[in-house]
């Protein structure tokens, strides 16, 4: 690869790791935010994923981010959008992570490159958050987990706008985030009376 594309490649590499990370916490949130972004003419997507733009797309990634932010939280009903997120979140990781990568590549590729990135890069993050919440829910009876429901959107809104205006800055705050989760749970775990 020849330096100029490789610095037309890194950064949308980083931008589709920061928006499949985003889409590990929350699912619609990241394409809804893409479609917008692109409507605005903010974000850059690859042709074949114009559609992500489109009134119908924003319309139902919307009304999906409202009731995925609000159902995640009421108790019991998050643990059902977690159930349904396992597979989807690094679907919506693939798809958010090939429209960026479409930028930089012909379909074929970046939908490959999506599938290996994104779904990964999503898939990461979903997990930590699903062990988060189940130490929650054991210690505290769920009733903490609102409270890290808050802090997820808090999380997934910084990486959406990291993504956009400094991806290599959005995936080392991904993996600093990655390596605090895996030490609080590590010390969780070290702490826990045995059974």
């Amino acid at each position: 690869m020849d330096p100029s594309a490789l610095a037309d490649f890194l950064p949308a590499l980083a931008m589709a790791i920061a928006l499949a990370a985003a889409a590990g916490l929350r699912a619609w949130l990241p394409l809804f935010a893409a479609g917008g972004l692109a409507r605005l003419g903010v974000l850059e997507l690859g042709s074949s994923f114009q559609f992500l733009a489109s009134d119908k797309a924003l319309a139902l990634f919307g009304l999906a981010t409202a009731i995925e932010i609000i159902g995640d939280k009421i108790p019991a009903v998050d643990h059902a959008l977690d159930v349904i997120g396992t597979p989807l979140r690094p679907l919506a990781g693939a798809v958010l992570a090939a429209s960026v990568l479409g930028t930089v590549a012909d379909p074929l590729t970046s939908a490959v490159l999506g599938i290996a990135v994104g779904a990964p890069s999503a898939l990461v993050p979903h997990v930590a958050k699903s062990a988060l919440r189940a130490a929650s829910t054991t210690a505290t009876a769920g009733l903490a987990n609102p409270a890290l429901s808050f802090v997820e959107d808090a999380l997934a809104v910084v990486l959406l706008i990291f993504a956009v205006l400094i991806p290599l800055a959005a995936v080392a705050l991904v993996g600093l985030t990655l390596a605090f989760a895996t030490r609080w749970l590590r010390r969780r775990r070290a702490l826990a009376p045995a059974a």
